[in-house]
């Protein structure tokens, strides 16, 4: 064999495809009735396609597209293609949360790709916790790996004015209250919020996930932010089935992009853009699959001074599409310069700022220079104090600067379902400078730790113009949400955490340049009220309900169940005949 000539690199799927016996005809067999040709079994890379398309799953619903377009990726490529459905995470109609799924999704991915003959995976996730869940599946089995989303919604229209999906769903749900829009009004909005194919198109979740999916190194530059119908995106995802065939080929698996360097990356990059608070139990979570040291605390030290560069709804104006127009996160990475650890790897086999070396700034409106940003402070904000040992977070870009120093007192109540009976009730006792307090709306509580701390107003303080309240809660919220609101308290009330035990006129301080959540409580009266206080009754006595809330972590620690931390790898198991 001469020098210039290397050896193919022994492949997983040979275990399957490559084998001359009564297992090799079976595996080969059986896959022929697809109409698939044997030349297709001769050691060529085999890729799953892995697909969280669903029609209760609207953001996915273009991936039956998209996923044909990596195929020809693949195809193009040398290798062979084979898509596999796995469990899909609607946001916006399950119930009682997708959180309470993301990680059943994740073992679903996870023992998908173990079990069958794959040597890469592209993973094709849209919608909030399709995205950590597929890459945490695929983190415990650290194949080579690339990450494609399914793009962002176009802009909503909504009489002259351009309006966000989630943003304006809490700003019109508002105005109902207090009579400034109609029902016939919001029933328009709503056709002109949804009017194409993709996930939100504010910086909610969804995208601020497949930002950090490119910033992680795991997506191809761009993958953020091109439209879910712009003919890009499939020429992005038939790419990305042309690259897994060479990562196969340079053994480049997830966990040599997947780094410490890259999460700090993220974590830099979610500052920038004024990302979900959501983003802090997923990053932390995927950390524990790919066996990265990552804590609270990273995200205070490394996000506490990143300025917000990004004017996008809920924290700013624009939306989705103006920022693929403006020059999307490549122009983003490249303004934070030397915040960012420039030689890390991505997925295209280049680093990070080769990918961002070209990139030019079309509207700096939308993506706002870092010697003049958009927001001086856009990083996850971590407090803690008395109520809450472990952490809580705030997102400052969203919240009400004259809030986030405040002593207020404690409207306090005990679950979801008192808060639905009495908030807008107009004998409720509550003043615009008191702290609204939410119990039992964390992993454990709720449970599946829901999207509803920022939770409305009291309908009467909303009449006479009060427009934000600081709230505290085990909950999490919308990344497309807005206001000073105080997330992911932990430990839990129904974890018997201090939060459980606030009660009607405590006095709550929050200040969040010092990072501190302070109940103004003695210790001895939290030891009295500790002793009277009960756990709340199991969820459910069978099935997934019982076996998450055993085993959930808390957030500080991802939400992940405690053993699925780290990875079981891609060994290939027993034959099965």
């Amino acid at each position: 064999m001469t020098d210039d000539v290397k050896p193919r690199r022994a492949l997983r799927s040979t275990e399957w495809f490559g084998r001359h016996d009564r297992d090799g005809l079976v595996h080969r067999s059986w896959m022929k009735n697809q109409g698939i040709p044997h030349d297709q079994f001769d050691g060529r890379p085999v890729i799953g396609i892995c697909n969280t398309w669903s029609e209760a799953t609207p953001c996915n619903a273009h991936f039956r597209e998209l996923a044909e377009h990596v195929r020809r990726g693949v195809l193009d490529a040398g290798g062979f293609p084979i898509e596999f459905p796995v469990m899909s995470l609607g946001e916006t109609l399950m119930r009682p949360t997708t959180m309470l799924f993301r990680n059943q999704c994740a073992m679903d991915v996870e023992e998908s790709i173990r079990a069958n003959p794959f040597d890469g995976v592209v993973l094709l996730m849209g919608c909030d916790k399709t995205t950590p869940a597929l890459l945490m599946g695929a983190a415990s089995c650290d194949l080579p790996t690339i990450g494609v989303s399914g793009g962002p919604m176009l802009n909503g229209k909504f009489r002259g004015e351009d309006i966000g999906s989630g943003t304006h769903v809490w700003k019109f749900t508002e105005m109902l209250k207090t009579g400034a829009m109609t029902e016939e009004d919001m029933v328009e909005a709503e056709s002109c919020m949804s009017r194409s194919a993709g996930h939100c198109m504010t910086m909610g979740t969804a995208s601020t996930m497949a930002s950090l999916v490119e910033a992680l190194g795991m997506g191809l530059p761009m993958n953020a932010s091109i439209p879910a119908v712009d003919s890009r995106r499939k020429l992005l995802a038939r790419f990305a089935g042309r690259r897994i065939v060479a990562m196969v080929h340079e053994d480049i698996r997830m966990s040599k992009i997947v780094t410490r360097q890259a999460f700090e990356n993220a974590i830099v990059v979610n500052g920038a853009i004024g990302g979900s608070t959501n983003a802090v139990v997923h990053l932390l979570a995927i950390a524990g699959r790919i066996g990265v040291s990552l804590t609270l605390d990273d995200w205070d030290r490394l996000g506490r001074d990143v300025p917000c560069l990004v004017n996008l709804m809920p924290s700013g104006k624009y939306l989705m599409e103006d920022f693929h127009y403006a020059g999307g996160l490549p122009v983003v990475i490249r303004e934070l310069g030397a915040r960012i650890h420039r030689r890390a790897l991505t997925v295209n086999g280049r680093t990070i700022a080769d990918n961002c070396r070209r990139a030019v700034n079309y509207n700096p409106s939308v993506i706002t220079p870092l010697a003049r940003p958009f927001k001086r402070r856009g990083g996850i904000a971590v407090l803690r104090g008395n109520l809450a040992p472990d952490g809580a977070v705030l997102k400052p870009s969203a919240a009400t600067p004259a809030l986030m120093k405040h002593r207020g007192r404690a409207v306090v109540f005990a679950d979801i379902d008192d808060l639905n009976r009495r908030i807008d009730d107009p004998q409720l006792d509550v003043r615009a400078d008191d702290v609204l307090v939410l119990k039992n709306c964390g992993p454990k509580g709720y449970p599946g730790f829901p999207e509803v701390g920022n939770f409305a107003l009291p309908a009467k303080l909303l009449k006479r113009g009060v427009t934000d309240m600081v709230r505290i809660s085990d909950a999490r919220m919308s990344g497309t949400a807005y206001g000073t609101v105080v997330l992911h308290v932990a430990p839990e009330a129904a974890a018997g955490g201090p939060l459980a035990l606030v009660e009607d006129g405590d006095t709550i301080e929050l200040d969040v340049a010092r990072r501190r959540l302070h109940l103004d409580v003695s210790g001895a009266e939290l030891d009295r009220r500790r002793a009277r206080w009960t756990p709340p009754a199991p969820h459910a006595a069978r099935g997934w309900v019982r076996l998450y809330c055993a085993t959930v972590q808390q957030a500080d620690r991802g939400v992940d169940l405690d053993f699925l931390v780290g990875g079981s790898g891609a060994g290939v198991g027993r034959e099965s005949h």
